[in-house]
């Protein structure tokens, strides 16, 4: 009895500090995965997401949705009354110094196509690969053409490595159907709640509060499986649940970080503008994955 007492009282400690956290959901898509058809896939994130009452943003690459059955996927987001915005047209690298600020503005011209009359399009721009820029003279061309055509920053304030995780998943489950995928569940959850730690604690040195968060997660089968199972875990940690419209009404999302090259979480950013040493480039990436998941086997 005592310790049921005293589980209930650190939950409830924790919940007076708790961080708020919003998902924010990139590439969705209609490529083949095991277990799933892509409608089954699309199906079950949706109702997850429908089952702990919250409104996400979609992130959309024109080019994975170009398509009758992309449109149909997209339809049932906006008839959920889940954000849509743009993720460019082509999914390219910003980074990259052979592409231009005119190629590169382009394509997010053409990425809006696809979704700008859909109900619930907002226009918030995410950066593919969250990079924005290996020069001042593009990263400030690309942040005035945002602006003088109405978009805001969808920065990500939690950044992680779910698309690997969820690769590994798939190659295991090609080569055994029957597989048992609770290591990656369990894997899938510490990964997501130790970077969120890390985040936050990044967010409380550098700006002096837990901002109100958005992960960045994608349309894959990982979380076609565990979506909720992650938000729970959140939520069982302490961790406040709210829509992304109510996140990016934060005012850090408001900031320009002055780093070259520009890009990662927005906190990321910050943190590198001011100096702070011991941070990993990029920030997030399967690489650093790879040994731990190797060894369990997963």
């Amino acid at each position: 009895m005592r310790q049921c007492i005293f589980l209930f009282i650190i939950v409830q400690i924790n919940m007076a500090f708790g961080a708020d956290f919003s998902i924010t959901m990139d590439d969705p898509n209609s490529y083949e995965t095991p277990l799933m058809t892509p409608e089954e896939r699309n199906n079950a994130i949706l109702s997850q997401l429908k089952s702990v009452r919250t409104k996400a943003t979609l992130f959309v690459c024109g080019k994975r949705i170009d398509s009758e059955e992309g449109q149909l996927l997209l339809k049932k987001w906006d008839n959920e009354g889940h954000s849509l915005s743009n993720h460019s047209y082509s999914h390219l690298y910003y980074n990259n110094p052979k592409l231009t600020f005119a190629e590169y503005s382009s394509d997010i011209s053409k990425g809006e196509l696809p979704i700008k009359d859909f109900q619930n399009f907002k226009k918030i721009f995410r950066f593919p690969f969250l990079k924005s820029g290996e020069t001042k003279l593009k990263r400030d061309a690309i942040r005035k053409f945002l602006k003088n055509n109405g978009y805001s920053y969808g920065y990500v304030t939690i950044d992680a490595s779910d698309w690997y995780i969820s690769d590994r998943l798939e190659k295991r489950l090609r080569n055994n159907p029957n597989a048992n995928i609770e290591g990656y569940k369990k894997y899938y959850l510490d990964h997501m709640w130790e970077r969120a730690q890390y985040y936050d604690g990044l967010a409380k040195k550098v700006i002096g509060r837990s901002p109100k968060h958005t992960i960045l997660i994608h349309h894959n089968l990982l979380n076609a499986l565990f979506l909720k199972d992650l938000i729970d875990h959140f939520t069982f940690k302490g961790w406040n649940l709210i829509d992304t419209a109510d996140a990016f009404a934060d005012s850090l999302f408001k900031a320009e970080p002055q780093t070259i090259p520009s890009g990662e979480s927005v906190l990321w950013a910050i943190a590198k503008e001011k100096g702070f040493s011991h941070l990993r480039y990029p920030a997030e990436d399967g690489k650093y994955e790879k040994e731990a998941m190797d060894k369990l086997s997963l």
